[in-house]
């Protein structure tokens, strides 16, 4: 390749003076790739739960598994160069775990609105984030919203994931009294493969293996395949060949149903939009902040200069994830290896990008991953975000509380929308019973007052039916 190349790539990213390499570079972003590449196979195979059978005019699941995996990878990829070379950020990106599950299970299933309308939440969600990326307001709604809450929303989302998982495994079943129940039956091929995958993928990330949960994900399916082992809805895997010509992008590209999301009513157009948005803004910038700070990219006052501008590479990533046709983009934490083995630049997360459109052509096995591959994954993602509830303040229950009331909601009542603005009540309700008033403020109260109008004509209804 010569000196020229890396001279080049020098004066764009700047690595050797910030104490890196191009060949540290290039490694930090095939190690973050590894760390993060289960997602190519994870989100398809959530974003899928929203179509079940072919119908007349409508894709085939395969064909829109197909759709989003295009989606996913190329979303990705753009993500991942705006950040390379418009923020010279060392970060991946990719469709968000737990967002993902939101848009299939709370917004599709949960609230019954077609697919193209919750893609087109998802793109005018990227459009206000990338406008918020650009002004200041950006960092006051993100300084605004409680430490509590903000921890409670992440461990909440992995919570949720977490009872995804379980259900798909078949460990947590259908009870017509309590709601759900244990199976009859755990020594079965279902259950016993997601555990074992769990453990495999908890004792890789503790010796820290590089790629640990892809690794274990291709693992369980070779298992699967060569005992030909069933998942728990008695489908066996098949793999007939493990790369091709990438999908046809068609089933999802540009399908977004802007019209009917503006024909829905207005508190459930803010609320299905604001959640959207919530959820990106503070995962984002949470984790850009704390990988910053891993890579010593923090200022003496724990300020990152620039914060903007990753941002925008996030909001963009969702306006492009959207119009291709998967669920909300975000920085992926699991970039923290790529740092740790000594990327600095955006010239890995550009490496990162290329991996991206290089996994295109490997669709055929994203296809034939049996769900307790992924369902193990899913576990060991919601194990990691869980962690965010030890950061809590526990000597002070007016903080810990609602976070509690916030994380415990959204698996119950199967809803991320319903877990947020019940943490928002309690916080607000418990804070001006105490007398802490100074711990509210103009953003809280906002968010407070549009989940109270969003549950108000349920409130109403039941509050009539008894007069």
């Amino acid at each position: 390749m010569g000196e020229g190349f890396p001279n080049m790539l020098d004066r764009m990213f700047d690595y050797r003076a910030r104490g890196s390499s191009f060949s540290t570079e290039v490694l930090a972003g095939v190690t973050t790739f590894l760390t993060m590449a289960y997602i190519v196979f994870v989100n398809p195979a959530i974003l899928s739960g929203v179509i079940d059978v072919a119908k007349d005019g409508q894709s085939t699941k395969d064909e829109f598994f197909g759709a989003v995996f295009v989606a996913t990878c190329v979303a990705s990829a753009i993500a991942c160069f705006i950040m390379g070379f418009f923020a010279n950020f060392p970060a991946g990106l990719a469709p968000g775990m737990g967002i993902n599950a939101f848009f299939t299970f709370g917004v599709v299933k949960g609230m019954g609105l077609s697919w193209e309308i919750a893609l087109a939440a998802v793109f005018v969600a990227g459009l206000i984030f990338l406008a918020l990326s650009l002004v200041p307001f950006r960092r006051w709604l993100i300084n605004s919203i409680p430490p509590s809450l903000k921890l409670a929303m992440a461990a909440g989302i992995g919570f949720f994931l977490g009872m995804i998982a379980l259900q798909s495994a078949g460990v947590v079943v259908d009870h017509p009294a309590t709601l759900v129940t244990a199976p009859k039956d755990f020594a079965v091929w279902p259950i016993l493969l997601t555990g074992a995958g769990l453990v495999a993928m908890a004792v890789f990330h503790h010796f820290r293996v590089p790629g640990g949960i892809l690794l274990v994900i291709l693992g369980l399916t070779a298992v699967g395949i060569a005992f030909q082992l069933p998942d728990a809805k008695g489908i066996v895997p098949v793999l007939s060949k493990i790369a091709s010509a990438p999908p046809d992008p068609s089933a999802t590209l540009l399908k977004m149903d802007l019209e009917g999301l503006f024909q829905l009513a207005l508190l459930p157009l803010i609320t299905l939009v604001f959640t959207f948005l919530v959820v990106d803004l503070f995962d984002s910038a949470g984790t850009i902040v704390g990988l910053a700070h891993q890579g010593k990219l923090l200022d003496e006052n724990y300020q990152m200069e620039g914060l903007g501008r990753p941002l925008v590479a996030d909001s963009v990533g969702t306006v492009a994830g959207a119009a291709l046709g998967t669920s909300t983009v975000t920085t992926y934490i699991e970039s923290a290896s790529g740092i740790e083995a000594g990327g600095k630049t955006g010239l890995t997360a550009v490496v990162v990008g290329i991996l991206f459109l290089a996994a295109l052509f490997f669709a055929p096995l994203a296809q034939s991953i049996p769900s307790y591959a992924t369902a193990a994954a899913i576990l060991f993602v919601a194990a990691v975000m869980a962690r965010a509830l030890g950061e809590l303040n526990w000597d002070d229950p007016t903080d810990y509380v609602p976070a509690i009331l916030m994380a415990l909601a959204m698996p119950v009542t199967f809803s991320i929308t319903a877990g947020i603005g019940i943490g928002f009540f309690s916080y607000i309700a418990i804070k001006v019973l105490t007398f802490r008033f100074r711990d509210l403020n103009v953003a809280v109260l906002v968010v407070g007052i549009i989940f109270a109008l969003y549950f108000a004509p349920s409130i109403l209804k039941k509050i009539l039916a008894y007069l």
